[in-house]
């Protein structure tokens, strides 16, 4: 049988602010809040989940997404949810 328990750590996404958000929407503000980023160059890590990957669909223009620490970033398009590279 195969182990369906996978590496804590893949499950991971690393999300760094890289725009200010001076002139973003109040919505944008609130959700960039919400997953913790506070300020730019600030890096958080959240679970890889539907819920995250919908809110960095809608600040996807605010933010950079890896999937480790030293992957290349996901290149994401406003509106664009990130896409596993295992999917």
């Amino acid at each position: 049988m195969a182990d369906t328990q996978s590496d804590p750590r893949s499950d991971l996404i690393f999300i760094t602010q890289v725009r200010s958000v001076i002139g973003a929407q109040q919505g944008q503000r609130r959700t960039l809040r919400a997953l913790g980023l506070r300020g730019i160059r600030q890096t958080v890590t959240q679970r890889n989940r539907p819920e995250i990957r919908g809110m960095l669909a809608k600040v996807a223009h605010l933010v950079e997404v890896r999937e480790s620490d030293d992957a290349q970033p996901l290149g994401l398009e406003p509106g664009q949810e990130p896409v596993s590279s295992d999917s």
